[in-house]
């Protein structure tokens, strides 16, 4: 009786699985209808498709995960502002002297509160949250600003970019007409367009200032422990440390950086216990600071002279951006917890015990720090004193290199080579050109300046100018982005552009005594990247302008003295709309066409990373079965670009999922082309497989609108992935003439491409010289026939960041007159 129950069950198994399949056939072929309907509606004729794997940080906290980053964001993001006890005393009484000891409460009071209002408040709990998916720093904010406003120089703006799944921005909709009257402000002012890009890399010029001169003041800073041996014998040895590491940065910081953060939290450890001891043995009533009431009396008996201190007391607060821009290691939580809970604790008691120490020894200001630390820990702390200016030099170090590879992204700054360093931290880059400029760089500095009060003159400029930069910028992510309340926003504007314009207006008092230093870096870097930039604008405009018409490809096409040649041809340009001018001069070089032809563009879009699968969008050049196709390769400014061999394979699957994709919809589209529909459908999921006949859906859900279709007989589909239609070719055709042949199946067209492949890849590169117009301006003229080629011309070559392997390499030259 038992097997007949059995039987049955199987008996209606079967029936309910044949059923199945009989519904899910129909619904198929319902799909397979509805998909004819649809037509690109968007400007490169396919949209970006929709992902699963979201960029940027989770919303949900792993809380285990995030106390392991807060552990490993102290070796990090803490060595500078944790290394700063080591001459913020000595930087804000210059004069070395002490005639109130009052002065000394006063002077707490106010490192006391700028910690508070500038890392703690402004930072921790208001900045960290203006990241790019995960990421901080001076080009995550303008990445930001960009996406939501069209304010990029450059207009290769593009819908289908804003579906990629790190390009969204999830806003409030309140203030909504004031954030979208902002937006049109800053779309239709090309004033302001400009006036953004320049404080962004006036913000990247100082971050890279940076680089020069926190390894100076820390390195000479610590080593100043060893003081009896005399000035010049600290000057040598903070030169020999500072040579030593540069000359070690290109084997990167992934093979040392595990001991960074036991190293720091043990630098923390000693600072805050020295402080602590020091405290309670000299004077404890200095923790009178806590009321601010001392640093407003600081300034009453002062006057001019406390004002020109804060020069002094803004070092409290040096490395400050480096929680934000560093972000993209970390997250919110893991910098919010070590912060509040070991850094600002242990700074607070640091400073706290030299200021009891000073009451008591208000002579030995000079060297407060070291003649502070009890006998027995003298050395100990002397060591870990230099492991940690060390480590604090080589996170500024690699924070100019990341910033100068974000730069080279977004068309910011000359061709250099980029080594990553570290196959686990993608971010830890190394650039040789740049690193022995920094090390040069670094040496005149400390020879120059000798003692750390002239370099604190420089540095302060550099630290409050990049958080004056921040202040301006989150405040407009806050118009523009977040919506917030206008009373709020006021309120954060006032409170801190008032902060640090009086700490801006100090620092700048001291111009000649070495604060000239960092504004004629960021004057000779602003100068480079903005000269750069523009070019690279006005040649994008140029090719614009001159793009190849559909009349030609037709022409061309049909010329018998054309030759086709087995392989795929890639041709390299920066325009991602029309075909580049300087293919028609590819073609009276050289009269012949690979069997696949690809113009790639690689554009930057200003996210921190495009994923993999959203990377790739394709066109065809009509005509279909010429088999040319137009590529836009997305990159955000953390990605890094691939080598030849990776790259072309990446390519070639892309585009025969392009192929299959599009040759499916094709065949639905002729199966049902009376049809017309017009109202919009919703695609449950947007990545469409085909394998063995057998049609499976995976993805987000995302709306089409079905509008009627206008164009040619195999019409383009707006779809949630980098697939579309491929027209089918004869084999044995595809290596001679240019011979039209009969569209045929997506499985021999894609095997035609793989034949293509193993033929070989050729990089066609064009070699454009930029040449101003005869009637432009004489500085128009400088800034390209002399600066631009200069930089041009001493800088790396495309191919060579490319990577492209020269045996492979076709390069025709070109004059661009802009």
């Amino acid at each position: 009786m038992s097997q007949e129950v059995v039987d049955e069950r199987e008996a209606a198994t079967e029936e309910g699985i044949d059923s199945a399949k009989e519904a899910n056939e129909n619904k198929l072929k319902e799909r397979k209808i509805s998909w004819a309907k649809l037509r690109r509606v968007d400007s490169f004729n396919l949209e970006a498709g929709q992902v699963s794997t979201g960029g940027g940080h989770s919303s949900k906290v792993d809380w285990r995960r995030t106390l392991i980053l807060a552990f490993q964001s102290m070796g990090v993001v803490y060595g500078d502002i944790g290394t700063s006890p080591l001459y913020v005393f000595s930087s804000t009484f210059t004069d070395h002297k002490i005639e109130n000891k009052d002065d000394i409460i006063g002077v707490l009071s106010l490192i006391i509160y700028t910690i508070v209002l500038v890392p703690m408040l402004k930072y921790v709990f208001i900045v960290l949250r203006a990241n790019d998916n995960g990421d901080g720093g001076t080009f995550a904010l303008y990445s930001l600003i960009c996406r939501s406003a069209r304010v990029g120089l450059i207009p290769n703006d593009q819908p289908e970019d804003r579906q990629l799944s790190n390009y969204r921005l999830d806003t409030p909709s309140n203030q909504l007409r004031r954030a979208q009257k902002i937006r049109e402000k800053l779309e239709n002012s090309k004033t302001s367009k400009i006036v953004l890009f320049l404080i962004t890399i006036l913000g990247t010029s100082m971050v890279i200032g940076d680089g020069v001169l926190t390894p100076c003041i820390s390195v000479l800073s610590a080593v100043s422990g060893i003081s009896s041996l005399g000035k010049d014998a600290v000057v040598g040895i903070s030169v020999a440390i500072l040579i030593v590491l540069f000359s070690v940065q290109r084997f990167g910081t992934d093979k040392v950086g595990l001991s960074f953060a036991p190293i720091i939290i043990l630098w923390f450890t000693f600072i805050s216990g020295i402080g602590l001891y020091n405290l309670f043995k000299y004077n404890p009533g200095v923790l009178r600071a806590f009321n601010p009431g001392y640093a407003v009396d600081y300034f009453r008996r002062n006057g001019k002279k406390g004002w020109i201190s804060l020069g002094g007391v803004v070092l409290c607060i040096t490395g400050t951006e480096a929680m934000f821009a560093d972000l993209g290691h970390f997250n919110i939580q893991a910098i919010q917890i070590s912060f509040s809970g070991i850094v600002f604790p242990a700074l607070l008691a640091a400073y706290s015990g030299q200021a009891a120490y000073l009451t008591e020894f208000p002579g030995e200001v000079e060297h407060t720090f070291y003649n502070s630390i009890p006998d027995p820990l003298y050395w100990p702390t002397f060591v870990i004193a230099v492991a940690a200016a060390i480590i604090a030099s080589q996170a500024m170090i690699s924070g100019a290199f990341a910033i100068i590879s974000q730069s080279l992204s977004l068309g910011c700054f000359p061709r250099v080579k980029v080594v990553h360093t570290s196959a686990k931290y993608e971010g830890q880059v190394y650039i040789p050109e740049i690193n022995y400029l920094l090390m040069i760089a670094c040496v005149i500095v400390c020879v120059g300046f000798k003692t750390t009060e002239k370099i604190g003159n420089a540095y302060g400029i550099a630290v409050v100018a990049v958080m004056v930069i921040t202040t301006c910028m989150v405040t407009l992510i806050m118009l523009v982005i977040w919506k917030t309340s206008i009373w709020w926003i006021a309120l954060f504007l006032v409170v801190f552009s008032s902060i640090e314009a009086v700490y801006l207006s100090s620092v700048l008092y001291k111009f000649k005594q070495g604060g000239f230093l960092p504004l004629a870096f960021s004057f000779v870097l602003m100068v480079v990247m903005g000269v750069w930039h523009y070019v690279h604008k006005e040649r994008y405009l140029f090719e614009l302008r001159n793009k190849v018409s559909s009349d030609y490809i037709k022409d061309l096409t049909a010329n018998p003295h054309i030759n086709r040649v087995p392989g795929i041809g890639l041709l390299y340009s920066e325009l991602v709309q029309g075909i580049p001018p300087i293919f028609p001069h590819f073609i009276a070089n050289v009269p012949s066409i690979h069997s696949i032809l690809i113009f790639v563009s690689i554009k930057n879009i200003p996210i921190s990373k495009v994923a993999l699968e959203e990377r790739f969008l394709f066109r065809h050049v009509e005509p279909r079965d010429y088999r040319m196709f137009r590529c836009v390769v997305r990159y955000g400014y953390k990605d890094l670009i691939e080598r030849p061999k990776e790259f072309e394979q990446q390519l070639v699957e892309n585009l025969k999922e392009f192929i299959r994709h599009e040759s499916y919809i094709s065949e639905a589209r002729m199966g049902e082309q009376s049809e017309q529909m017009t109202e919009p459908m919703n695609l449950q999921h947007s990545t469409i497989l085909v394998n063995d006949g057998i049609v499976g859906r995976s993805g987000r859900s995302s709306t089409i609108h079905v509008v009627e279709s206008q164009q040619q007989n195999h019409p383009c589909v707006s779809s949630g992935s980098i697939q579309a239609i491929q027209v089918e070719g004869n084999l044995t055709n595809s290596f001679s003439k240019m011979v039209t042949s009969p569209i045929q199946g997506a499985e021999e067209e894609m095997h035609i491409i793989q034949k293509a492949k193993e033929k070989g890849v050729v990089y066609l590169l064009g070699e454009a010289e930029v040449v101003a117009e005869e009637n432009s301006s004489l500085l128009k003229q400088i800034a390209v026939n002399y600066a631009y080629s200069f930089l041009r011309k001493n800088f790396r070559q495309g191919e060579k960041v490319l990577e492209i392997p020269r045996a492979r390499l076709l390069r025709v030259g070109m004059t661009y007159e802009i």
